[in-house]
């Protein structure tokens, strides 16, 4: 009989949010007189914007003619597309992202994911606590993760702490690693760091010859002059950095499916031998083995949110939920529970009352309130007494969560 993966056997169950779905499900299939308020998966629930629905449309209408069709892509993406985003990302922002470095996916998650195919297996990876699942199943899956003890934590992984201790700001690893993942804005804590912050893990990963993967998913959202909206702000970056960006929540593409992510020239490991390889030229080589490309018809309308009718939607739509987070930033505070997020990001991060685990409070928001949270701890062990909730309901939903709340 065919033998398995077996690093996959070694991953829980099921994937956080399929749980918590199969637990509304139930409670709804239970209570249907209950109206479900959902502020836990980061779904957008506001439509697409004027100019990439034009796009579509026009993507669509060119495809159905023999003289526009256009069949297989570059796996690397189209040069339209990514001309804009270099130039619209980056160059008018004064830093230095060439289109050749940019890979175009069919989201972020994706390539977050991937991205494992061309580092070692035996890597010694860091993440913080609480984190995006993502990085830590990938690693489980290629077996890079050990194995998983009693206290929530992988044995070869190396955890970094975010909480109210430390001001949610991690610490720099004890020692060597080989890989760090860092996510800011951050998910799911919605906190942030600084340049001034970010610049000693650049340093940190130049000393030791380390490869930070920053995922930007949600730099669109920021509004503090002194965050940085890409990891390329700080000087040292290019040497060191692989950034991942999405448009799923800066221009409600989740249902389109279009990211990307940056590679710089300048970015090198080491074969077996000891000899220094281009991680940009391993990722090429990556992609056009095995990927074919996202579809014209999303690419055509990522390079439509870059005209200025385009910024101006997108702009407006990253309002619309920071707004949202405001409203329930405020509510929260007002029914004495402490929050963090909101301001830069379109996620806020709560401290559960009384001692509540974070399970606890869950239930309890569900089944008192019909809201839906995340559980922190289900981002890592240093999520235990938290949940998150997002700002991505509509905001009609979100007055009538924050009103729940104040009866909390």
């Amino acid at each position: 009989m065919l033998k398995v993966n077996s690093d996959y056997c070694k991953l829980p169950g099921s994937y956080l949010f399929s749980e918590i779905a199969r637990i509304v499900s139930d409670f709804t299939a239970a209570r249907p007189d209950v109206e479900i308020i959902r502020m836990g998966i980061g779904d957008v629930t506001q439509p697409l914007c004027a100019p990439a629905v034009k796009a579509i449309h026009e993507a669509a209408d060119k495809l159905s003619r023999a003289e526009t069709f256009r069949g297989y892509g570059p796996e690397q993406g189209h040069r339209f597309l990514r001309d804009a985003i270099a130039e619209g990302d980056y160059r008018s922002r004064g830093i230095d992202v060439s289109p050749d470095e940019i890979f175009i996916s069919d989201g972020a998650k994706s390539d977050i994911g991937n991205i494992g195919d061309i580092i070692s297996a035996d890597a010694r990876v860091a993440v913080t606590d609480p984190v995006y699942p993502v990085y830590v199943d990938t690693s489980v899956m290629a077996g890079r993760a050990g194995t998983l003890g009693a206290d929530g934590c992988w044995s070869r992984l190396v955890y970094l702490p975010v909480t109210e201790a430390n001001g949610f700001i991690p610490p720099l690893p004890e020692g060597k690693v080989d890989v760090i993942y860092l996510c800011y804005p951050n998910n799911p804590t919605g906190t942030v760091l600084t340049r001034e912050q970010l610049q000693p893990w650049v340093d940190y990963c130049r000393r030791h010859g380390s490869l930070l993967l920053f995922d930007a998913a949600y730099e669109a959202y920021v509004t503090s002059p002194d965050v940085p909206r890409s990891i390329y702000e700080i000087p040292g970056a290019r040497e060191v950095a692989i950034e991942f960006r999405s448009f799923s929540k800066t221009a409600g593409f989740t249902g389109v499916r279009l990211g990307y992510t940056v590679v710089p020239h300048s970015l090198t490991g080491l074969e077996c031998d000891g000899n220094p390889v281009s991680l940009h030229k391993l990722w090429l080589r990556r992609q056009t083995t095995k990927f074919n490309g996202a579809s014209y018809l999303s690419q055509a309308a990522g390079a439509a949110l870059y005209t200025p009718e385009g910024r101006r939607c997108v702009a407006e739509g990253v309002k619309y939920y920071l707004d949202n987070a405001a409203l329930l930033r405020k509510s929260l505070g007002e029914c004495g529970l402490k929050v963090w997020g909101g301001v830069d990001s379109p996620y806020l991060w709560v401290k559960t009352p009384d001692g509540m685990t974070s399970w606890e409070f869950f239930t309890y928001l569900l089944h008192t309130h019909g809201i839906v949270t995340t559980p922190g701890v289900g981002f890592g062990p240093s999520g235990e007494g938290y949940i998150r909730l997002t700002a991505f309901n509509t905001r009609e939903n979100t007055v009538k969560a924050a009103a729940r709340l104040s009866l909390q």
